[in-house]
């Protein structure tokens, strides 16, 4: 699909009615389109929003945006962001604008969303064997000649069935080789002997067109800088290898590909001293969490951590809830739970509570648990806390905050809604 095909269908998101599909909008914005909502302006507490909903921060997405679009110029880096963290194309397009070489994504039903939204470069960070998808890329590959996908490859009997799916296709499918990152690590080949069985195998395989290496970083076991270092150094070492033995003859460029969110500033170093190879060498950096970054996992494990000269991520996302029970002084209920929020690598996090047009700290809130729509809060006794109270929490991990909301506002620090981003899940 062409991108300005997929320009349209970004504009049809505007067109789309709000009904019963989607979470915390205002009941009488029934049968309004998402662009006669934006334009209306309401603000996320005065406007009508019902809780629980989730809003992110207009001011903190595009600071996001900027800091790692300036971060891989400065280290000179290709970008493609893994768009499974949101499967939000107008985000894709956003993250497009500034500077990304493509979108990252890792099954056959997020690439068919990103094709149908007119992204023309994905990677797919996964070995994809199923035939039914493979030649459906086939043909979006025949049909649009700006379109490029590169794909995982870390076995030869994948490499097999990828080229039995694939027959008949006018133009090779790019694959990168997966290093493994370990043993007991995920994917990936487990040794430089296997990767080049791999590459030789996608040699003869007339469905397929090597065109470098990939890996993950983040499956390192115990990771920590040297480890996570040491395993980047093999798979520069692994490309530069298989060049050398005349494996990328038929590519144009040398993919070299890592990169999640935790250790971005690892693959910029080591990416930094890529040799000189055959060809010229793309250097390609897959981190995704970025765009909302969080209040949990990714604050802690941020490379911005241990390189604050270069900047700060800055958490994007809140999800507001009600207190709809306060049966006792040092326990409280709001009305979101697992359905709404992130909880599988932290509890959320009591941040602010609002009360009569008025925000302060959720002093002495704590998140102890949750339900299927309940969160249980442990208040302490200097927590000021009362029912219809608005508690605003932070949250951890992002690819686990997106997938349950459908259309999310977007709000300025005034709480004026701005715009709605619409997911894919």
């Amino acid at each position: 699909m062409a991108l300005d095909s997929g320009t349209e269908a970004l504009a049809k998101l505007a067109e789309e009615h709000v009904d019963h599909r989607f979470k915390g909008l205002p009941p009488d914005a029934y049968g309004l389109t998402v662009a006669e909502l934006a334009g209306q302006r309401r603000n996320l507490f005065t406007g009508g929003f019902t809780t629980p909903v989730l809003a992110l921060s207009a001011e903190r997405l595009a600071h996001n945006l900027r800091l790692m679009e300036t971060y891989a110029e400065r280290h000179g880096l290709a970008f493609a962001p893994h768009g499974k963290t949101s499967m939000a194309p107008q985000l894709f397009h956003r993250q497009l604008e500034h500077g990304a070489w493509g979108i990252t994504l890792a099954v056959p039903h997020q690439v068919r969303v990103a094709r149908a939204f007119g992204i023309r470069r994905i990677f797919l960070a996964n070995e994809l064997v199923d035939a039914a998808a493979l030649r459906w890329i086939a043909a979006e590959q025949d049909a649009d000649p700006d379109f490029r996908l590169v794909c995982y490859v870390d076995s030869v009997r994948g490499v097999e069935l990828m080229d039995a799916a694939l027959a008949g296709a006018a133009r090779p499918l790019d694959v990168v080789v997966e290093l493994a990152a370990g043993e007991g690590a995920r994917t990936g080949a487990r040794t430089e002997a296997e990767c080049a069985a791999v590459a030789e195998a996608v040699t003869a395989a007339a469905g397929l067109r090597l065109a470098g290496v990939a890996g993950y970083e983040g499956e390192v076991p115990d990771a920590g800088p040297e480890r996570v270092r040491a395993y980047l150094r093999r798979l520069v070492a692994l490309a530069a290898d298989l060049d050398e033995r005349g494996f990328f003859q038929g590519a144009e460029e040398i993919v070299v590909s890592a990169g999640g969110s935790a250790w971005f500033d690892a693959v910029a170093d080591v990416f930094a001293d890529v040799p000189a190879l055959s060809r010229p060498v793309l250097k390609l950096l897959r981190s995704g969490a970025y765009v909302s970054h969080d209040d949990g996992h990714y604050r802690e494990l941020t490379p911005f951590n241990r390189v604050p000269e270069e900047g700060a991520l800055e958490p994007a996302f809140k999800l507001w809830s009600q207190v709809v029970s306060r049966p006792s002084p040092d326990q409280a209920f709001t009305n979101a739970g697992k359905r709404d929020a992130a909880y599988d690598l932290h509890l959320p996090f009591a941040q602010a509570v609002r009360r009569d047009g008025t925000e302060r700290p959720a002093t002495g809130v704590t998140v102890t648990g949750l339900s299927d729509q309940h969160a249980w809060l442990r208040t302490a006794g200097d927590a000021d806390l009362r029912v219809g109270d608005w508690v605003g929490m932070g949250l951890s991990h992002p690819c686990t905050s997106f997938d349950k909301w459908q259309l999310i506002p977007v709000a300025e620090a005034d709480g004026t809604v701005v715009e709605y981003i619409r997911t894919f899940f």
